[in-house]
């Protein structure tokens, strides 16, 4: 008799976290005026974003998919699959990954499935590539990166505007709802390639990582990680300071040089942020290992469903805040789309863990299945959005 081995906690947990960061990315962007409320908490909340959220939920979901894509060729191999079946379904997932981030943008032009399903097309050869050749590629890829990363923060200081409402998705008072959203339709494909630009450092970094199974044997890499999650934090929230600063009003970038200085440095070192904070889930899940709680154990469920339940996040935020369902976007500031975003990520998590009790799979994780797995009786495997 075959047995599985047993599924590694830390990718799953770290999925579910990522999920409050998505969370709390998006819902900022669904609010008229991000400063609307007490000034006091829409700072705090400020702070946060950049310390924490601002690029570094995307470099943070970027290094987990890369990680699962090493892990999925390690899987089908260990159990005979040719190798040149496990590239031919890496294509097929990439390319229905790109029709579900397009699909998704028919709800809401937002979107991060397609970034990534181009990316995981693009750098399919990387995964034979020498850990050398890795480490250049994703170093040289920080460049464009940091560049079109920055750029929203570059105008967002040099107008006296928010980064939130250079990327708004709200709809201003007297806007007819769907005439805006098919207006920002066509900017989809070009949205999802700057993005896989964006996200490509990440995917990279999780190829490296997946290598040494940093978050599959957290307990034996755990003096690496420690390191690991000291340094890139400490590199993050230094990165961070003068964005936060100018964007609080206690600092003025008053030349060109210290507008793109600063507007460059909070997303270069906001990767690295991204890549500490997942190290940090998997020293988290060393301990969570032991003894796993109720917690633990419902974020673990929701990270084995985190496809389906982003999906769902992006419903949920066109209902709470567009003029035609809720309309919560003219009632809050940035403090109180956090509010919405954490509330719906713990609904998330307890309903997650009422499909684990119930042994159901996330749909959209079986969709997706089925569409690019050939064998799908075969044994499950850890995938970039899957139960």
């Amino acid at each position: 008799m075959s047995t599985t081995a047993p599924r590694a906690l830390a990718p799953d947990l770290a999925r579910g976290a990522m999920l409050l960061a998505i969370a709390c990315a998006h819902a900022p962007l669904f609010v008229l005026a991000v400063d609307h409320g007490p000034a006091v908490p829409n700072h705090i909340s400020l702070a946060l974003h950049e310390l924490f959220v601002g690029n570094h939920a995307r470099p943070m979901f970027a290094f987990l998919f890369g990680y699962a894509l090493v892990q999925i060729v390690e899987q089908r191999t260990a159990r005979g699959a040719d190798p040149a079946d496990v590239r031919s379904l890496l294509r097929r997932r990439g390319l229905w990954l790109v029709v579900f981030g397009l699909v998704h943008t028919l709800l809401v032009p937002i979107d991060i499935l397609a970034a990534y399903g181009l990316a995981s097309l693009l750098l399919l050869g990387l995964l034979r590539a020498r850990d050398r050749t890795l480490l250049w590629v994703g170093g040289l890829t920080l460049v464009p990166g940091t560049l079109l990363s920055g750029v929203p923060l570059v105008l967002a200081l040099s107008n006296g505007v928010s980064t939130f409402d250079i990327g708004s998705l709200a709809v201003p008072a007297g806007t007819d709802p769907g005439a805006l959203h098919l207006q920002r339709l066509p900017g989809a494909p070009i949205g999802a390639a700057v993005a896989t630009i964006m996200v490509v450092p990440g995917v990279i970094a999780g190829l490296w990582a997946a290598r040494r199974r940093l978050l599959e044997e957290p307990e034996r890499n755990r003096t690496f990680l420690v390191w690991a999650v000291v340094l890139t934090m400490a590199v993050s929230a230094l990165g961070a300071l003068p964005s936060i600063l100018a964007r609080t009003g206690l600092w003025e970038a008053s030349s060109a040089a210290a507008v793109w200085g600063t507007a460059l440095l909070q997303p270069l070192t906001g990767y690295f942020g991204g890549f500490g904070t997942a190290g940090l889930i998997a020293l988290v899940a060393i301990r969570a290992a032991r003894s796993p709680g109720p917690a633990t154990t419902a974020i673990q469920a929701l990270g084995r469903r985190s496809l389906t339940f982003y999906l769902l996040q992006s419903a949920v935020f066109v209902a709470v805040f567009s003029p035609p369902a809720l309309g919560l976007q003219d009632r809050m500031g940035l403090a109180g789309s956090f509010g919405v975003a954490a509330a719906i990520w713990a609904v998330s998590v307890v309903a997650a863990d009422l499909m684990r009790r119930g042994n159901h799979r996330g749909p959209a994780e079986i969709l997706l299945r089925r569409l690019t797995d050939r064998a799908p009786s075969a044994a499950r495997e850890q995938t970039p959005f899957q139960a």
